[in-house]
């Protein structure tokens, strides 16, 4: 019955593990869409970053 304990709660920290590092991809993904993307030389890109700030009502000046 112990082993069946250790064997869960490996798996659930496991499962913590990978769920931290999803939300930490999605969040470096997201810094480098906002900061990357709306502050590039790029036209194009800048003026898309700037239209989709725009419809998500972010302020961006």
């Amino acid at each position: 019955m112990l082993e069946k304990t250790a064997s869960f709660t490996a798996a659930q920290s496991l499962s913590t593990q990978r769920r931290l590092a999803a939300g930490l991809t999605a969040a470096l993904l997201g810094t480098f869409m906002l900061l990357g993307v709306g502050f590039a030389h790029s036209d194009i890109l800048h003026n898309a970053a700037h239209d989709t700030r725009h419809a998500f009502t972010f302020p961006c000046h």
